[in-house]
């Protein structure tokens, strides 16, 4: 117990500390130091999510980070079992990326501020036309050669078992016309959720090879590329949970 208070106290401070900077950067990149600014923003929060990580003690295994392409639109799908997972996603990815964040997230004082300077887009799913217009966001950001992060089960499924896909998290990729990487995490869940405590645990992160979504088929880009995608994350995860 003594461990998880202290790892929920840095985890705060550490927010509290990195705002302005985060903020100043933010506003920085407001007079055309956009891409600059962009990589400093991400470069402050991977040291912080490579700090928190190194506080839970846990064994970190790190799979195909060839396959991640260093410039140009990307799309990162990936599973989604524990809050532990954007941590994990900032300190390895290695390049600056957006991700679609669940709109009651915009209610948090503090980390809603992260989530937007990091270029977290809150989505209302219970608004169609709000939500639209998020992933259209999305999609200039993926054509203007950005990264996105994608959570297509919708929310945490609290375990290594898939939640169904949502069909429109594909939308980003399919209408930018950008690669998709495929992402296994295996073991998160086990850090904070499965007990309610921060504990030591072995986690594993897979990068699957990029799926080109520009030359599929129209009819192709729907259930046979969700298909396609869950199945890899499926077979991701296999090394570990056996």
């Amino acid at each position: 117990m003594i461990k998880t208070c202290f790892v929920f106290f840095i985890t705060g401070l550490t927010v509290v500390i990195f705002i302005p900077l985060g903020v100043l950067a933010f506003f920085v990149s407001l007079f055309g130091l956009k891409k600059a600014m962009s990589f400093f923003i991400y470069k402050i929060a991977q040291v912080w999510a490579l700090s928190l990580i190194k506080l839970t003690n846990c064994n970190i295994s790190i799979l195909g980070k060839e396959n991640i392409p260093h410039t140009g639109g990307v799309c990162f799908i990936s599973n989604h079992s524990s809050i532990f997972d954007i941590i994990l996603a900032l300190a390895y990815i290695g390049r600056p990326f957006g991700f679609i964040a669940k709109k009651e997230l915009s209610y948090i004082p503090l980390f809603n501020m992260w989530i937007y300077i990091l270029g977290g887009l809150f989505i209302d799913r219970k608004n169609p036309r709000k939500a639209l217009k998020t992933i259209n966001s999305g999609i200039r950001r993926l054509k203007a050669g950005g990264g996105m992060l994608v959570f297509p089960e919708g929310h945490r499924s609290q375990g290594e078992e898939l939640l169904p896909f949502h069909s429109g998290s594909f939308k980003l990729a399919t209408q930018s016309g950008v690669p998709i990487i495929p992402v296994s995490i295996s073991g998160s869940y086990d850090v904070f959720e499965k007990h309610h405590r921060v504990l030591s645990a072995d986690v594993q992160i897979a990068f699957g090879k990029p799926i080109d979504t520009g030359s599929m088929a129209p009819e192709n880009r729907k259930q046979i590329l969700s298909d396609k995608v869950r199945s890899l994350i499926e077979a991701g995860l296999r090394p570990v949970s056996q």
